[in-house]
């Protein structure tokens, strides 16, 4: 494609080049999040009232009157860089979320505390607020998100340099996002491809012209992933074309090293990127270990009853034992049981050894996922348990025991851990959880290259915020039942 004919395309396409309407949107949906987070936190105390017979003691409706906080929270959302709202990683958002919802909480019950003197129904209410703010204003986003896709509203225009497999990879993971955020437009590369255009981008064989297009088209972000290229063509590049756009990112050659939280180092004028496996620092472990002690003991509370309704129903549907338990590989290798409700016929493993001898469609696929789809041996109750992943909820007990944690690496047996090959070693250095990035990227419908990736991602970007958000999704993914069998 040539640069006019690009014009042509742009021009009928794309609007706008700017991302002020996108941090417009999410100003205006973290204002309604807040406000439902106001609301939840005078309900509660309200209803806590009605429940010990006073129907005084707080005005529900008055929390519509603190809207004038809301400027100051919008500020402060934007100082801890959740504007535009795109292209953050999930545990940027809850981190950004949880500290700015803390700040800000924390400036009206100052405020409050400065002009009446006393703690009151409402403190109470504002601390409330403060606890359920992070999680409802990510709702609150997802929610825009789909409202935004509904719309088909355009994302924000991206250059990418690069029309290789990195490039396509990125542009690829753009595209396929359900959320809004950067939309390539443009593919400038100097190798000759095959077609104009990749996914329905136009390609042009010009790396030089990204001043033009800035000139004509306003365009402010740029993207090069073009990692093979050699150093004296990337800086004339970088230097002459690149830089023409007001943001760039660099894509470097290294996309085994998955780390969010990656910093930059200065070594006398020499850059270097620096990295470090948090879940080795004794203080993380035991933040980790605290938290994992804290949401099982609460969460049991409240699930008990319907654990003991699932032991019934797993006694009287099938003969055997309610629990069962599964060797697993645990932190360093170390075996242990977990635990599991039975969801399978009495002497299973001999009627998998059975179907694997005769039938050589379930042993192949037996072979790359160590599960079947259509598995004869799971009972009535125990594919309702195995949908939502109820089958799980006894390593709770493990969880207790110190040896899973609630949030990690899947826990996996002897025969998979094979199929991890030179990362196996690192994927055992931590211990495995009741849910992780597997469980809610797809549970069984990933195969295992997909799996280990999400385990080394977690790994290497490993915070209390991504743990918080993968709890957050879980419950979800869970309900959905897709991909688990």
């Amino acid at each position: 494609m040539t640069l006019e004919e690009f014009d042509s395309w742009f021009k009928k396409n794309y609007k706008r080049t700017s991302s002020a309407l996108t941090a417009a949107i999410m100003a205006i949906s973290d204002s309604i999040g807040v406000m439902i987070s106001f609301g939840t936190g005078f309900l509660l105390v309200k209803l806590y009232y009605i429940l010990m017979d006073n129907w005084g003691g707080i005005n529900f409706k008055s929390f519509t009157t603190y809207w004038p906080y809301l400027p100051i929270f919008i500020i402060i959302f934007f100082l801890m860089k959740l504007y535009p709202g795109v292209a953050l990683a999930p545990a940027e958002e809850t981190r950004g979320f949880t500290i700015a919802s803390f700040l800000t909480h924390g400036g009206v019950l100052v405020s409050r505390y400065i002009q009446y003197e006393r703690f009151d129904s409402i403190f109470i209410a504002f601390i409330i607020s403060f606890i359920f703010s992070p999680i409802i204003l990510m709702i609150c986003r997802e929610f825009m998100h789909f409202i935004i896709r509904l719309a088909r509203m355009k994302g924000i225009p991206v250059v990418v340099y690069g029309a290789g497999d990195k490039g396509r990879l990125v542009i690829d993971r753009l595209l396929n996002s359900k959320k809004v955020g950067y939309e390539p437009v443009l593919i400038l590369d100097n190798e000759i491809v095959n077609g104009d255009s990749y996914r329905g981008i136009p390609i042009i064989q010009n790396t030089l012209i990204g001043p033009e297009i800035v000139k004509r088209h306003k365009i402010r972000m740029a993207i090069v992933a073009m990692p093979n290229i050699e150093q004296p063509e990337l800086t004339s590049m970088i230097n002459n074309s690149v830089s023409a756009f007001r943001y760039n990112v660099l894509i470097p050659d290294f996309f085994n090293i998955n780390n969010i939280w990656m910093t930059v180092r200065d070594f006398g004028g020499v850059l270097g990127f620096a990295t470090s496996h948090r879940l080795k620092m004794y203080w993380n472990l035991a933040i980790k270990r605290f938290l994992d002690i804290l949401l099982v003991s609460l969460g049991g509370i409240f699930i008990l009853p319907f654990f003991l309704i699932i032991s019934f129903l797993i006694k009287v549907s099938s003969s055997g034992s309610v629990l069962y338990r599964h060797r697993r590989l645990g932190l360093n290798g170390k075996y242990f049981n977990a635990y599991k409700f039975r969801t399978m016929i009495k002497d299973a493993d001999k009627v998998l050894a059975d179907i694997l001898e005769k039938d050589q469609a379930m042993r192949e696929e037996w072979e790359q996922t160590h599960k079947l789809k259509k598995d004869p041996r799971i009972t009535t109750v125990g594919k309702f348990l195995r949908k939502f992943s109820f089958d799980e909820f006894p390593q709770l007990l493990n969880i207790l025991k110190g040896e899973m944690s609630l949030v990690g690496p899947r826990p996996v047996t002897d025969d998979e851990i094979t199929k991890y090959g030179e990362n196996a070693r690192r994927v055992l250095t931590v211990k495995p959880g009741l849910t992780g990035l597997w469980q809610i990227s797809g549970r069984s419908d990933t195969n295992y290259n997909e799996r280990v990736s999400y385990d080394l991602y977690y790994l290497q970007s490993w915070s209390v915020w991504l743990d918080l958000w993968i709890i957050f999704r879980t419950p979800r993914v869970i309900f959905k039942g897709k991909g688990a069998y």
